[in-house]
């Protein structure tokens, strides 16, 4: 017997018309190239993204059609969020710091019919332009006034399409599994691979983002939203502070000590978050200007994710901010969050030390999402905080495919998916990472492929082999090293294969530092042994940090 309740759709326009409705003064505060602060509201929001819906719809947009946005965390992107996934249509938010033979990639294996653009990035607009085939215009983030003068064909200005349209533009009933956004994970060997979200596991992971044990998000709430909108949507919290009428300050692209700070003073920040390269930075400016954030500000805590949180950056936001670290944990596949690190009443009371051991792992797994560890023959293992296993997820916001990928599942049988993380999980549920079974890099937020990096460096004539491990660093956690052999008779310097590689892949990528020996180490299959080049290099220290 079936129950008798109404049933409504779960969708993100829903989302909108709520904080239009119920929060419609909170405000949404942003930085950006032509606008230096701007302020609107929730109902302001809403209103120009059923403009952008409608004028999407008059430029021939339809349902399950997938339009990209190159930009920075701003109002105009948020207004994507909500008119692009709104009407029906998929967002696809592209990562800016991508090669620019990715971007050209991806746009074209998603095959955006429109691309969206901040004018920051109009020269990366031009030169890719030619080559994106199934773009049939470009839309500047700007009003009339600030547009350059570009040689991009079929160029739109956004202020114009919002201009030229009624605001009574009617949010269309959905089915709730409706795609709603595309984001492509570099967390992969090989091509970039896309994670097509649906409204349903959108609202799913923002109403458990909001829950007490999560981030506890409320309408009292101010968010500085660091993490870019092209990370997995902001990690979801456009979709979370839309929930709760949350404040929401969007910096742009203005990720300096200086502004950050100026932010969280004038906006009263109450929650921040962002991967630890931009607290490190953040914390140094404040140390540097002996400012006195626990007086000035009243942050009182701060999500980190993307890569393991220093202790020093835990121990300083404790102790000279009064703000208390949220570890999390999640990738492009599952949305991202599936667990964050908050204490249970067993902590209460403990001292400075204990806390952050605690903090120091990535938490324990939210409603809607399940964990398990097993070993290399998929037995289950116990979860006793010492025994390490391959971390397998599955839940209510975690990929099922990949889009466009052909061919078997990445799904066991019971629908679990192999992170490529390796884990332990103690008797409390806490989950901590203890190694990746992949050898990708992770600096600063951005995964870095090794093979990536290996394949380039042995398309220079002078190279036989490479191979690329991972070495601590104190801002950007890891950066790559470079392990190569040269050809017999050939001499290449380092500086020379360095410069070889800048156009080869991204600027942030370069290795750190090039070592030359005369064999690298090999398994009988013939397979590169990566283990014992860490364990070689172990102690390696880069010049600079």
């Amino acid at each position: 017997m079936l129950g008798l309740m109404q049933h409504h759709p779960l969708l993100i326009s829903s989302l909108i018309e709520h904080a239009a409705s119920a929060h419609s003064k909170s405000q949404v505060v942003s930085h950006s190239t032509d606008s230096p602060t701007h302020r609107c509201t929730y109902s302001d929001i809403n209103r120009r993204a059923k403009k952008i819906a409608g004028a999407l719809t008059a430029l021939g947009i339809r349902e399950g059609d997938r339009v990209g946005s190159l930009a920075w965390n701003g109002y105009r992107h948020m207004e994507l969020f909500f008119g692009i996934s709104g009407m029906g249509a998929v967002l696809h938010t592209v990562n800016p710091r991508l090669f620019p033979e990715q971007i050209e990639y991806i746009v074209n294996h998603a095959e955006d019919e429109y691309l969206f653009f901040d004018i920051g990035f109009s020269s990366l607009v031009e030169k890719l332009a030619p080559t994106l085939k199934t773009v049939k215009g470009f839309i500047a983030m700007t009003d009339r006034g600030n547009l350059p003068s570009l040689k991009i064909p079929n160029l739109l200005c956004y202020e114009d399409l919002v201009a030229n349209q009624y605001s009574n533009y009617d949010w269309p009933s959905l089915d709730e599994n409706t795609a709603s956004s595309l984001c492509y994970t570099s967390g992969t060997t090989g091509n970039p691979k896309g994670v097509l979200y649906t409204h349903r596991s959108t609202l799913l992971h923002a109403m458990q983002t909001c829950m007490p044990d999560s981030m506890g998000l409320s309408a009292t709430d101010t968010l500085f939203i660091a993490t870019p909108m092209y990370h997995v949507n902001a990690w979801g919290m456009p979709y979370a502070c839309a929930m709760t009428g949350a404040k929401v300050v969007l910096p742009g692209a203005a990720l300096d000590g200086e502004s950050i700070y100026r932010s969280m003073l004038d906006e009263a920040v109450t929650v921040s978050l962002g991967v630890p390269t931009v607290w490190l930075a953040f914390q140094q400016y404040v140390k540097e200007k002996n400012l006195q954030p626990k007086q000035d500000l009243i942050l009182n805590r701060v999500l980190i994710g993307g890569a393991a949180a220093p202790r020093v950056v835990v121990e300083t936001f404790e102790e000279s901010f009064g703000a208390r670290v949220i570890h999390a944990w999640g990738m492009t596949e599952t949305s991202p969050l599936v667990t964050l690190c908050n204490p249970l009443m067993k902590h209460h009371g403990e001292n400075l030390e204990e806390r952050i051991k605690l903090q120091s792992k990535q938490g324990r797994v939210q409603f809607g999402v399940s964990i398990k560890l097993t070993d290399d023959n998929g037995k289950t293992l116990e979860q006793d905080g010492k025994t390490s296993g391959h971390l397998l997820v599955r839940g209510h916001w975690i990929a099922s495919k990949y889009y466009h990928v052909e061919g078997r599942s990445f799904l066991d049988e019971e629908d679990w998916f192999d992170t490529g993380d390796i884990a332990t999980i103690d008797e409390d549920g806490y989950m901590q990472i203890t190694d990746r079974a992949k050898d990708l890099i992770k600096s600063g937020g951005e995964w870095i492929s090794s093979i990536a990096l290996e394949n380039a460096a042995t398309r220079h004539p002078s190279i036989a082999e490479a191979a690329v491990i991972a070495i601590a660093h104190q801002k950007w956690q890891e950066r790559p090293l470079m392990i190569v052999v040269a050809k017999n008779d050939c001499e290449i310097s380092k500086q020379e294969l360095l410069d070889y590689l800048g156009d080869k892949v991204a600027k942030w990528s370069l290795p750190d530092d090039v070592v030359f020996v005369d064999e690298l180490p090999h398994t009988a299959t013939g397979k590169l042994q990566k283990m014992k080049l860490r364990e070689q290099f172990g102690n390696f220290k880069f010049h600079s940090v």
